[in-house]
């Protein structure tokens, strides 16, 4: 009997270690050119941050039709959830290491009317601005049962101030 060619090629030991070492290096550069999916964290504090600057656009919206003892109470809404935006872009910032993206903050301007025959909406009443703030405190407190630690407490935080304006400074929608 003659030998016949085997048509498969003899593997050694050497290329096995070889081929998987440069597997290895690919893949840990395959990995390494994908962009890092945002934090589950950073993600609950930027929806948080955008309604906190909605919030605070719309009392001050309030502010400007209302009557002259409300306003007073809309305007200091408007501030504490300015105050909150800027707690919130701190600790974004602080977890992420970049500013919080100034695409949500013109992304929540409203849009302008094509139509030159519309009249302008009339502003906000106390009662929008009281329904926004129940919404975003039932929000920021189920975002604060998810989290850990400082965010934790800050979300709870800006919860109480949220309930407390719509319930004592705004006197539960009572004063509209």
């Amino acid at each position: 009997m003659s030998k016949v060619p085997s048509a498969l090629p003899t593997v050694s030991r050497r290329r096995v270690l070889i081929g998987g070492a440069a597997l290895a290096v690919l893949s840990t550069s395959a990995v390494g050119c994908g962009a890092p999916a945002p934090k589950p964290e950073v993600e609950a504090l930027v929806a948080q941050l955008e309604r906190a600057r909605a919030d605070s656009q719309l009392a001050a919206g309030a502010a400007t039709a209302a009557r002259p003892e409300v306003a007073a109470a809309l305007t200091t809404v408007a501030a504490e959830r300015s105050s909150h935006v800027q707690s919130l872009s701190d600790e974004i910032t602080r977890i992420s290491g970049e500013e919080p993206q100034a695409a949500a903050s013109s992304a929540s301007a409203s849009p302008t009317s094509t139509s030159t025959t519309a009249e302008p909406l009339p502003p906000p009443t106390p009662r929008d601005v009281i329904a926004a703030l129940k919404q975003s405190a039932d929000s920021a407190a189920q975002s604060a049962a998810q989290q850990s630690g400082y965010r934790a407490g800050l979300l709870g935080s800006i919860a109480a101030s949220c309930t407390a304006a719509f319930t004592v400074a705004l006197d539960g929608g009572q004063s509209s």
